[in-house]
């Protein structure tokens, strides 16, 4: 019986983890909708990541739990008002000049680029399976950024979104180790929200014309932030940091396949192809790093910092 239970909490966590990355690759779908009605980066960020942080607030006080104090609050402020605010404008920026599905696939390119930051920064030591699966993810990368598929604007932007948010990981795998993940997520969504409010003042607010454009704003709010959240949670709890970073790969295959469906993007053979290579480089490098504690006296590693990623992937 407890096998059995034990299989069914695996099945279960799984499932809600696919949940989550299906909803998180909505991200990209829904911002097509709100720019289609008038709305513009900062105030579309402006209002997802202060209506998301209230909803995690709630989170936070039904799990009866505090805000973060001292240093690690101020880090995580760091985080949300710096690295988080330049990742989410890059992407959202990105899905004006390019496809949606490319610049989705592009954003993968993270985790190679995390590895590889492991290796220079934290002196990581890279062995052939990583070299292998940075050699993917660069071919991938070289198939699916080619000049059919998309302005260059779009995929240099949806590449700056991936390295922006390989440098907010490496510097944060310490801190996203000593809270929870709805700790980190409310400052961090509160604290993009803060900077892109006062940008949004700065320049003049574009809100959404129509109720088109506000229930599209409701559903990033709703479906491609609060849900995945809450759904990762619960399913990393049950099946683990590595498995749910794998399982996450789902996320731009949603995508690809919404905006096929739903704006008729057509990706050429060649893009899939590179985005499939950036998949498989991902799964490689996620399967390739199991927890050993035993090696972490000398400082956080790549196997330290992959586990932070699922804790970051939060603030999507």
């Amino acid at each position: 019986m407890a096998t059995k239970a034990a299989k069914m909490s695996r099945f279960t966590g799984a499932m809600l983890v696919i949940i989550s990355a299906a909803s998180f690759g909505t991200l990209a779908i829904f911002g097509r909708y709100a720019y289609a009605d008038g709305v513009d980066t900062f105030t579309l960020l402006a209002i997802r990541f202060m209506s998301a942080a209230a909803l995690m607030a709630v989170f936070l006080f039904l799990r009866r739990e505090s805000l973060p104090r001292g240093p690690v609050l101020y880090q995580l402020i760091g985080m949300g008002a710096l690295g988080y605010v330049g990742q989410s404008f890059s992407y959202l920026s990105a899905i004006r000049f390019a496809s949606a599905g490319l610049v989705a696939l592009l954003l993968y390119l993270y985790p190679a680029f995390v590895a590889l930051l492991s290796a220079l920064i934290l002196k990581e030591k890279f062995t052939g399976l990583k070299v292998g699966a940075l050699l993917l993810a660069t071919l991938g990368a070289a198939l699916t950024a080619n000049p059919q598929g998309g302005d260059p604007t779009g995929i240099l932007l949806a590449i700056a979104a991936a390295i922006i948010y390989s440098i907010y990981i490496i510097v944060g795998a310490g801190v996203l180790k000593q809270v929870s993940a709805v700790q980190s997520s409310t400052v961090i969504f509160a604290s993009a929200g803060i900077v892109y409010a006062g940008l949004t003042l700065a320049k003049g607010g574009h809100p959404p014309h129509s109720a088109s454009g506000w229930w599209a704003m409701g559903a990033i709010i709703i479906v491609a932030t609060v849900i995945p959240v809450v759904t990762f949670l619960a399913g990393m709890k049950r099946i683990g940091p590595t498995n749910a970073s794998m399982l996450s790969t789902f996320e731009p295959v949603v995508t690809v396949l919404l905006a096929a469906m739903l704006f008729r993007e057509a990706l050429s053979a060649v893009t899939l192809i590179g985005g499939g290579l950036i998949l498989v480089a991902v799964l490689l490098l996620a399967r390739g790093e199991p927890a050993r504690p035993d090696r972490w006296r000398a400082g956080y590693g790549l196997s330290r910092v992959h586990e932070a990623l699922p804790h970051a992937r939060l603030a999507g």
